[in-house]
């Protein structure tokens, strides 16, 4: 294993701008995974990474042990850091000290789309995203398409949010969701507060796309023209509206009941 102990490293200096810059991290196709749970995760579904890189503080942790050695064994470049330049590249206070950078996946856009898919339109917030990439996980959805300007899903923010949700899931970045949701075999539903039907009388044990917006600013016009139909959460008046990862949790569980009956 590799140790390296200067700022001026030019690995070092490489893994900074990666870990610090959205834009680094889009240019390069490349992202950080910190923390033992989301590395493990990715060896699970996924396998190895291009790098792992270990805090010297952690080198007597048994789970970052067994990580670093199943690099290792699979001839993937380990680095170790003293405490201090690792903390400067990583975004997890109190982390047990572990890190894999990974090339960010990039899947092909199906030529139709006939499977449980989500439709994201100008989402912003990271803990929003990751939360509805989560719980599309657990829901069994496969496919996740985002619009050029939602928030990169593989961000080190998204990531921590998705909780490894990530490694199951096919996501498309910079995605026309004109073009896609014309290309479709299955029905696609938006989710309004200006429709009378709701997602218990909607039928939703068939595949279908999803499709949620903007935090403030909801569903763009002219996607929402592309829906079959449009549903709403029926919920006490006096209450603001939920918002759209508590939202997307409701609506892919209640898809998952429909269907477990169907």
């Amino acid at each position: 294993m590799k140790q390296i102990t200067s700022r001026e490293n030019s690995l070092y200096k490489e893994l900074k701008l990666l870990a610090t810059s959205s834009q680094v991290r889009r240019k390069a196709g490349r992202t950080l995974l910190d923390g033992v749970h989301l590395c493990e995760a990715y060896k699970q579904h996924l396998g190895a990474p291009e790098l792992c890189i270990v805090s010297e503080a952690a080198l007597g942790d048994p789970e970052v042990y067994q990580l670093l050695e199943a690099c290792e064994s699979a001839h993937i470049q380990c680095i170790s850091l003293p405490a201090n330049l690792y903390q400067a590249i990583s975004q997890v206070e109190h982390g047990v000290g572990i890190m894999f950078i990974i090339s960010t996946p990039s899947p092909v856009l199906p030529a139709l789309i006939q499977e449980n898919s989500v439709a994201l339109d100008g989402l912003q917030d990271p803990g929003n995203m990751g939360s509805i990439l989560r719980s599309a996980a657990a829901a069994g959805i496969k496919n996740i398409f985002c619009s050029s300007g939602t928030v990169f899903a593989w961000s080190p923010k998204v990531m921590r949010a998705g909780m490894g949700a990530h490694f199951l899931l096919n996501i498309f970045e910079n995605v026309d969701l004109n073009a896609v949701l014309r290309n479709t075999a299955i029905p696609v539903l938006g989710t309004s507060s200006h429709t009378e039907t709701t997602i218990y009388q909607a039928d939703l044990a068939q595949p279908l796309i999803w499709l949620f917006g903007h935090e403030g600013q909801g569903v763009s016009d002219s996607l929402m023209a592309l829906a079959d139909m449009t549903v709403t959460i029926p919920q006490q008046a006096a209450i603001e509206s939920l918002n759209v990862a508590a939202s997307a949790a409701v609506c892919f569980f209640e898809q998952v009941r429909q269907q477990s009956f169907r």
